[in-house]
């Protein structure tokens, strides 16, 4: 990894169609892991543009869109690796970052979106940075181990289990 790379993921305090989409937490990992909440996503966004490299999971399609609404500044033009994508333009559909987590480390997120807007709701802000932290540890080990070898492994919808390899160029 380059000193100056940053993997991102953000979770909101909605889920998508309640209302306009805001952060509860921001976590990132650049030299270590970082927490941002909402009124500190101004320090997140300098931390974004002083990366040579942004690497997340969904961020085309979800993370800069939320993260859209908090500054001027055009994000898409950032150098970027979305894993989702990246994955989807050799598959042709997409596989969720847990699939991945399963197939290729061994383990898995600690829940989906869904928790992380109750935990936000609930107030158990712990639990929430928790989970954030651990899908920015899940993407940054899907994202090395890819680079690495060249491929990740997915398990096939409606397959037992059966493990099938994508090829990644990253």
């Amino acid at each position: 990894m380059g000193n100056n790379e940053v993997y991102l993921d953000l979770e909101t305090q909605d889920i998508i169609g309640e209302k306009e989409l805001r952060i509860s937490v921001a976590c990132i990992f650049k030299n270590g892991y970082k927490v941002f909440m909402e009124n500190e996503i101004e320090s997140l966004l300098d931390e974004l543009f002083s990366s040579s490299l942004v690497i997340g999971f969904n961020l085309f399609d979800f993370d800069y869109k939320v993260l859209g609404a908090y500054t001027e500044k055009d994000l898409y033009k950032f150098p970027t690796i979305d894993m989702l994508r990246e994955i989807k333009k050799v598959l042709g559909f997409r596989i969720s970052l847990n699939n991945l987590a399963k197939a290729n480390l061994d383990k898995q997120k600690l829940g989906s979106g869904l928790d992380a807007v109750r935990f936000w709701k609930e107030g158990n802000i712990e639990k929430l940075i928790e989970y954030c932290i651990r899908d920015v540890e899940v993407t940054k080990d899907i994202y090395q181990l890819g680079k690495k070898q060249g491929f990740l492994y997915y398990i096939e919808r409606g397959s037992n289990g059966e493990k099938k390899k994508v090829s990644v160029k990253w």
